[in-house]
């Protein structure tokens, strides 16, 4: 169970709180505390990409690691959600957009569950895999926003992508997932 992929998973789960709490400290510690968040949230970034790639390669996959690599994506995307919107990062109608793709993320999360025991699988698809890409750029140009140039309006924008890319692949999901579910 604790092999390197699961290790990889963990430790991004592991860093989570450190890059909320220098996000949530930066009236404190200014920009130097959130380049350390956004290099963290880099870090995390990449092992998401590698844990999947080294279990394959390793052909070390494991029930364990299919379990927890989505659910760390999920608490890592709604915790950095929530903590934007905290530090006005995401607010308005830019807000509705995250609202948007939490809500896909936890009702294809409750459709796989529910199709889980009946044996039906709703496999990733490539263009879920850009959404996962557009989602977390999008939140790496929120958190660096107003250290950039542009402003806030290149993390606003990659936001209103990923929210597209996230109401098309929930759309699929659901279309695919409802043709088993039984009245």
């Amino acid at each position: 169970m604790l092999n390197l992929p699961n290790l990889l998973t963990i430790s991004r789960l592991a860093v989570l709180p450190v890059i909320l709490v220098l996000l949530i400290g930066e009236p404190d510690w200014g920009a130097t505390g959130i380049w350390w968040a956004f290099a963290l949230y880099v870090l995390a970034c990449i092992t998401d990409y590698l844990d999947g790639w080294i279990a394959r390669k390793m052909n070390t996959t494991s029930a364990f690691g299919t379990f927890l690599d989505p659910i760390s994506d999920k608490i890592f995307i709604a915790a950095l959600f929530i903590v934007m919107a905290v530090t006005d990062r995401i607010f308005g109608v830019w807000a509705l957009a995250a609202v948007l793709i939490l809500a896909r993320e936890f009702m294809v999360s409750g459709l796989r569950e529910y199709l889980g025991p009946h044996n039906i699988q709703l496999p990733v698809t490539k263009l879920a895999k850009w959404k996962t890409s557009t989602q977390m750029i999008a939140t790496g140009l929120l958190m660096i926003g107003p250290y950039i140039p542009g402003d806030e309006w290149p993390g606003r924008a990659m936001l209103v992508i990923a929210m597209v890319i996230t109401l098309i692949t929930g759309w699929g999901y659901m279309k695919a997932g409802l043709d088993h579910i039984k009245q």
